[in-house]
């Protein structure tokens, strides 16, 4: 497929002859004159272009739906735009929806509060449905296009440019303010060729960034099936199998034995939970405990934890170890039991109440890594969420006892290295080859910033 900058260059060749910017590769025309705004971040806009207060843009809706909430479909404010939400897809609901307001398609609805901390807020629907009171839904005034001042409000959220407007600690915008706030306008027929642009190319963008990460889901599901094949069956295709007796496991290579993980591992430590703060991160010269965060990619991130308070030292307990598994042992279902292995002591690191770290017995001999890895495997994962419980459909724990009597297939501790060693390089040029499209889709995502800003601000013309 051809490169995004390639088929947005082509833009430039329906302008001869005029002046032009380049953006990220592509090559578009500039305006013949251009003005001050008077504001510092937007600098100057095209001459004929106004600054215009949104009491003369939008308009204000507040109709609430009382008790015909069972009219309507609800709708949420997401980073993919607003979306329908279904009551089976899980989360927080409410009891009732009385104080949820109307939205009809073409509506655009803000969050006005909690901007600085709030990952998208604005969006423009494209349904008719309901949505909760504390967001702030709007009209547009005629002679004005809703969707170009979607993207003109998606580019001031995106940078977090309305800061000056907020007021309060929860970085609130009052109406006032917002009415008062002037929206930079072209004349009604460009405000709509712009939009049509950014439509074009955005949905051109966002193809391709869809396009990668379905071959990075790909590339993931096949590290998966590496190292579920590696564990349970070796490294040689042609090797003899047995039956393992145990139905996850299937038939395994003669030879190699089953272990339930209560003969590996001697017992599950955990630490305690503390005061700490949230803003500051552990150094070598202080005292962190971790987040359960710090096992959520299947792997140890250090710097997932928090500083404690002097008055709480004398209460921790469980520093990290080199060679052990960290393991959540309370999370969400999707990520309770996810562990990590550990390559280094952190003794100024330990362990809160909801994450495990592994003791082994002293008389068996086994590769703690190789382990790590079993752990990891689709099949684990799936033994470990059947097993966990809680009463709270968001929140599952497994028991000590129900982790340890988990049965891992078992081959020697020489060919445990091998597989450990094998699966350690596949994995790296999986990872390579994901960190790859993960940088390419940011490069993507940063032209599609690039051109939002630049079309809606005026620094390229648009045919």
């Amino acid at each position: 497929m051809n490169t995004i900058e390639q088929y947005l260059k082509s833009e430039s060749s329906n302008n001869p002859g005029q002046s032009v910017i380049q953006t990220k590769g592509a090559t578009y025309p500039k305006y013949s004159e251009y003005k001050e705004s008077g504001v510092e971040w937007l600098g100057k806009l095209p001459s004929e272009w106004r600054l215009l207060s949104n009491k003369y843009v939008l308009k204000l809706k507040k109709n609430l739906v009382g008790k015909n909430s069972g009219n309507y479909v609800l709708l949420s404010l997401t980073l993919k735009g607003i979306i329908k939400r279904v009551l089976e897809d899980g989360g927080k609901f409410p009891a009732e929806y009385d104080t949820y307001q109307e939205v009809k398609k073409g509506d655009l609805v803000f969050c006005l509060f909690d901007v600085e901390e709030t990952p998208r807020c604005v969006g423009l629907s494209d349904y008719d449905g309901m949505i909760t009171g504390a967001y702030t839904v709007m009209d547009v005034n005629a002679n004005f296009d809703k969707r170009y001042l979607y993207y003109i409000y998606l580019n001031l959220d995106s940078d977090k440019r309305m800061r000056p407007l907020y007021t309060g600690l929860r970085n609130t915008i009052s109406k006032d303010n917002f009415f008062s706030f002037k929206t930079f306008v072209p004349s009604h027929s460009e405000q709509t060729a712009i939009a049509k642009f950014l439509d074009d190319k955005t949905a051109k963008i966002d193809q391709a960034i869809a396009q990668k990460e379905k071959l990075i889901a790909l590339l993931k599901e096949r590290k998966q099936i590496i190292i579920q094949n590696a564990v349970t069956k070796g490294l040689d295709p042609n090797v003899k199998l047995k039956d393992s007796g145990v139905e996850w496991i299937g038939d395994i290579p003669v030879g190699w034995e089953v272990k339930k993980l209560k003969n590996i591992i001697k017992d599950l430590e955990s630490g305690v939970s503390v005061n700490a703060s949230e803003s500051e991160v552990a150094n070598d010269n202080e005292i962190g405990v971790l987040k359960t965060s710090a096992v959520y990619s299947y792997s140890f991130d250090k710097l997932a934890n928090k500083k404690v308070f002097k008055s709480e030292l004398n209460r921790v307990r469980c520093p990290v170890k080199k060679g052990q598994i960290i393991i959540s042992r309370m999370n969400a279902p999707e990520l309770v039991g996810a562990s990590g292995y550990v390559h280094d002591s952190y003794p100024n690191l330990f362990l809160p109440d909801r994450l495990w770290q592994t003791k082994y017995h002293s008389n068996i001999k086994f590769d703690s890594f190789w382990l790590s890895i079993v752990l990891t495997t689709i099949s684990i994962r799936n033994v470990i969420t059947s097993l966990a419980n809680g009463s709270s459909p968001s929140m599952k724990n497994i028991s000590k006892p129900d982790f340890l009597n988990i049965i891992i297939p078992f081959p020697s501790f020489k060919e445990q290295m091998i597989i450990a060693n094998n699966i350690k390089i596949q994995s790296a040029k999986i990872d390579q080859a994901i960190d790859l499209q993960e940088e390419q889709i940011q490069k993507l995502k940063e032209l599609k910033s690039t051109l939002i800003d630049s079309a809606v601000t005026g620094k390229i013309k648009v045919s």
